[in-house]
Formats: C-alpha cells, structure tokens, sequence
C-alpha cells in the first residue's frame, strides 16, 4: 500500500507476455537483487498484483523473528528463517522447506542469495573472495551464497503437483475434481468369502489402470456428466452464518467505537489467537500429520 498508494513508485517488468502467463500458475523460486531498502516490497508488490502474496514466502534472517508484530506475523504465516551459519541452520531450514513442499497453493519463494544488502565495502570484500576463488568479478553485485538456493531447490523440487487439502479450500482455492463412479449390482460381487476378496483385489486393479490412464491422459474415459449447483447450500450457510455471527461482528463494532486502545488490542490479540487455533484444527487433517501407523514398522513394534 505504501509503495504503490502513498509514494506513487512504479514497477515496470522486463519480460515477455508467455513468462507472464504463468504468473500465479505453478511454483517459482525468485533470485532477486538486493542493492536498495526497498526491494522486498518491490517484490512484495509483484506478489500482491498477481495474486500469490498470501502464498509467497522468503528465506528470512532469524533476527527479523523477534521483531514485534511482523516477526510473529511471518512465523504464523510459515516464513523459513535462518542465522546464516549453516552448521546452526542445517536442521531449521530443512524442516522449513519440507513443511512447504506440499503447500497447498503455487507458491512464489522470494531468495536474495547475496545475502545482505549492497555497499561498496561489502563488495570490495566480496570481490576479495571471488578472485581467491577463481570466479569472475562481478560489478553491481555481491558473490552469491549458494547454500541457500540449492538447498531450496533440492527440497522444493518436484513441487509443480498441487495436493488438494482442506486449507486450501479455506484459503479459496479453487480445485478441479474428476471423479469416475462404475455401478456393480450386489448380486454380482461373489458371497465366497474368498471369491469376494479376489473380486476386491481385481477391482483395484482396474482403479489403478484408470489411474495410470487418468495421469496419462489428463481425464477418465468414457462419457463425463456435470451436476448443476444447487443455491440450498449457499443459502443455508448464508442464513446460518448472519445468525451466528452477529453477535461477534455486533461486539467488535462496539470495541472499534470504544476508543480504548486496550480493548482494541485484546480483541486483536483474540482474532489471531482464534485464527491460529483453527489453523493447528485443520492441521490435524493434513496427511504427513495423521497419527496412522500404517507401513511404520517403528510403529507396530512399540504396539
């Protein structure tokens, strides 16, 4: 807001219409300068224009995490923050990267692999490296730190499959679902116990055909029926929604009105602790957190 409607600042692209085309569609890892203060809300605004700023995330200095409101903010909004001595970071980052392997939206990861921002004594001592090292000297920029950005490519590679989760569909994200249903009459699946369980294996068989082809192809085969929404749905939580709510939104009218600083900030406080309450509930649901010991053999020997 800052940048764009109180400074009036401008940000022009430099790039074609097809790279444009993909904003906002698959994962992007984003190796920016980082020579002035203002670069990260030039980036930020980017994000913003084309819709992925909820779902950018930065590899951050761990110094930025004690920072009151956005530090708290950022690590509820899962931002990998580091030290910047690998021998400390190691564990930290890792565990970051993966958490966001399956995040359920495309996400934009924003590097500044220099590391630091742009001075003349900094790049003298960079340049200073770069020749001990054999490397080229570079005019307007520091010596790249490449653990960071092979580290985030090594475990954000192969993250271009979206996994739909519940998050996601709180988020808004918007899902295409096939689904292939086949009709089997009861009296055709076998009564024999064994009979029954051979029908059982057969028919997986043929799921995992389907699927095979599904992945091949893009679709199922054979003919494809769309059933229309029905309004019942939305109105029911429409009706629902004003009735439970109005209390709340009535309360926090009143606390906007009161003029208590006090008051505000503990309504404040509420909103974030509800909102992260709800978020740790839906995370409950998500697959690599499910307390199911199947194929865990550590599992079943401590049963």
């Amino acid at each position: 807001m800052m940048l764009e409607w109180w400074s009036g600042t401008e940000c022009t692209l430099y790039t074609d219409q097809a790279t444009v085309d993909q904003f906002g569609k698959e994962h992007v890892i984003i190796i920016l300068n980082h020579n002035y203060e203002i670069d990260f809300l030039c980036g930020w605004t980017m994000c913003e224009r084309y819709g992925v700023l909820g779902s950018s995330k930065v590899l951050a200095k761990h110094e930025l995490l004690k920072v009151p409101l956005i530090g708290w903010t950022w690590y509820f909004l899962e931002i990998v923050f580091c030290k910047r001595k690998w021998e400390e970071d190691r564990d930290t980052v890792f565990k970051g990267l993966g958490q966001l392997k399956d995040y359920p939206e495309f996400m934009w990861f924003l590097l500044y692999c220099e590391g630091t921002r742009f001075t003349e004594k900094k790049h003298e001592i960079s340049m200073q490296v770069a020749e001990s090292k054999g490397l080229p000297k570079l005019k307007y920029h520091l010596l790249p730190r490449t653990k960071g950005f092979t580290t985030t490519l090594q475990c954000l590679k192969g993250t271009d499959k979206q996994t739909p989760t519940l998050l996601g569909i709180v988020n808004g994200k918007k899902y295409k679902a096939d689904l292939k249903i086949r009709r089997f009459p009861v009296e055709e699946i076998p009564e024999d116990e064994k009979e029954c369980a051979n029908w059982l294996h057969k028919l997986y068989q043929e799921k995992d055909a389907l699927q095979e082809h599904y992945h091949r192809e893009g679709s199922f085969p054979g003919p494809t029926i769309i059933p229309p929404r029905r309004p019942w749905t939305l109105l029911n939580f429409l009706f629902w929604a004003t009735l439970l709510l109005s209390p709340l939104i009535k309360f926090a009218c009143g606390v906007a009105v009161s003029g208590s600083p006090l008051l505000i900030l503990g309504f404040l406080l509420f909103l974030i602790v509800a909102s992260v309450a709800i978020r740790r509930l839906i995370g409950v649901t998500e697959v690599n957190k499910t307390g199911s010991s199947y194929g865990n053999p550590e599992a079943k020997k401590q049963n």
